[in-house]
């Protein structure tokens, strides 16, 4: 049992799991069941840190933030209607439906290229959470699968990054996979919400710069 939780919270957190592994389970983008295990754990020790008092939201955000996601499922509409049947029959209150709507509505880098999306003191978490899954060695292994997954090229030294991108720009294959990472994986760390999370990002970034200087330094063949 998840400690702090209340009986009929942590049977209703086990529906949202095993939900969330059925939706997520044959994934092989990168938003595998085992991304959201991770990020709900990441979520929890920065909630423990942060204590927004909101810790059975952050965690039922944290599991089902990538199951109605437009990149993962072919109707997205059709993914926030038949999770909101289920959290209304798991009776889940009305009250804590929409918080977590709310956050996994809201968190992702792509909705708020365009226009900075408002999240709440639990949704901050939950997305710095998710952030940190997208850096570091996790981080790199994942941008690697993605881009694989997607059919993005590995790296091309006469592609340079883009910059500014809309959410459709975001979305095309036409960058590269290293490209990614100025892109988007090194601006995360600044990104981050809260004080944790920033703290918690510094290795994370080390290890994806060393990465990147290894890799061009190969790639030269200088190393």
């Amino acid at each position: 049992m998840t400690e702090g939780l209340t009986t009929t919270e942590q049977t209703q957190l086990d529906k949202i799991v095993t939900y969330a592994q059925g939706q997520l389970g044959t994934d092989r983008s990168g938003h595998d069941f085992f991304h959201v295990q991770r990020v709900a754990k990441l979520a929890d020790r920065i909630e423990l840190i942060e204590q927004t008092g909101q810790r059975f939201t952050v965690l039922a955000a944290a599991y089902l933030h990538d199951v109605i996601d437009d990149k993962l499922v072919a109707n997205p509409k059709a993914a926030h209607q038949a999770l909101q049947g289920r959290l209304e029959e798991w009776q889940i209150d009305a009250t804590r439906i929409e918080a977590i709507f709310a956050i996994i509505d809201h968190m992702s880098f792509s909705k708020n290229l365009e226009h900075h999306q408002t999240l709440s003191p639990a949704g901050q978490i939950v997305q710095d959470a998710d952030r940190m899954d997208a850096i570091g060695a996790i981080g790199i292994a994942r941008a690697i699968t993605y881009g694989g997954h997607h059919d993005r090229v590995l790296y091309d030294p006469e592609i340079s990054p883009r910059k500014e991108m809309t959410k459709a720009e975001y979305r095309t294959a036409d960058g590269t996979t290293i490209n990614h990472f100025y892109e988007k994986l090194l601006l995360i760390k600044d990104q981050m919400n809260t004080a944790a999370a920033r703290k918690m990002a510094e290795q994370r970034q080390r290890v994806m710069l060393d990465f990147l200087n290894e890799f061009k330094m190969e790639w030269n063949g200088e190393a």
